[in-house]
């Protein structure tokens, strides 16, 4: 099958499509990437030949930098990106209690193939739910780093990041993580189990392309399997929770919210040098 997706570069070789992420300037969850993700996810569901599916970025910097900010001060661009996102799938359920970004990050997580992302930039907001959502997770030192920043942001992680952290690492370090917002570099991310494994820059892309091909070359009904197997095990991540989460979140868009967002774009929010240095910025306000 032929993947022809903005802002997503799809190669599939020996059962292993490799996706790579560019949506310029800085891989923003906005009304470009968020429909292509829902449109790839419909289109491979059912392709026979890709049983592994690796996540990347075309950016040094950054996985997805997070949400679009745009969503809070324009409601209007949030409408537009959900109606996109819809149209992307028109065929599939939508439960009518969770948000956008939430039915994309579940739509992934439900996924018969297993996902994997390469994390060799910063993943932000709705960039690191989405990393939550997938099967593993493999970070660079030095390079890779996680946060859910949303609280300094006037409002609260709402793409799944409440129910998806709490179900990797507990519900003390998620509180930490979701209340504390501070950055998590790759080591700490495996200590903590946000991501599988730590590994050094140099040695990451081997590493992920091996596994990869190990589970690519397994009979399908074997992966279908495992991976149905082990989410049969009990988990915290239901709709219940997910549409708390988001019954939480809407309210959070407020006059306040906008007003502070409108501050962080002013100082350098959602741009390159603003974002390297994003906690910086949000703990001036």
């Amino acid at each position: 099958m032929a993947y022809d997706l903005p802002a997503l570069h799809v190669t599939v070789t020996a059962g292993v499509a490799t996706v790579t992420l560019d949506n310029p300037p800085l891989n923003l969850s906005d009304g470009t990437l968020l429909p292509s993700l829902r449109r790839f996810v419909a289109q491979v569901r059912g392709d026979a030949e890709v049983r592994v599916i690796v996540f990347e970025s075309a950016d040094p910097d950054f996985f997805i930098a997070h949400g679009d900010m745009r969503f809070v001060t324009e409601p209007d661009v949030l409408a537009a990106a959900g109606a996109a996102a819809m149209a992307a799938n028109p065929e599939a359920e939508v439960p009518p209690t969770l948000n956008l970004m939430q039915v994309v990050h579940e739509e992934v997580r439900s996924l018969p193939q297993v996902t994997i992302a390469k994390l060799t930039g910063l993943a932000r907001g709705g960039g690191n739910e989405f990393l939550m959502a997938l099967d593993m997770r493999f970070a660079a030192i030095g390079k890779a780093g996680q946060a859910q920043p949303e609280v300094l942001m006037g409002i609260m992680a709402g793409g799944g990041g409440t129910q998806y952290m709490t179900s990797l690492i507990g519900r003390a370090r998620a509180l930490e993580l979701l209340l504390g917002a501070q950055l998590v570099d790759a080591e700490l991310a495996e200590r903590y189990g946000l991501v599988n494994r730590a590994l050094p820059a140099d040695e990451i892309d081997e590493f992920v392309a091996s596994l990869a091909r190990r589970i690519g070359a397994l009979d399908s009904k074997i992966i279908a399997a495992v991976k149905t197997a082990v989410n049969a095990a009990a988990t915290s991540i239901t709709f219940e929770g997910l549409s708390t989460e988001n019954s939480l979140l809407t309210p959070l868009f407020s006059a306040d919210a906008s007003a502070l967002t409108h501050k962080l774009l002013a100082a350098g929010l959602q741009t390159r040098e603003g974002e390297r240095n994003l906690e910086a910025i949000l703990n001036q306000f």
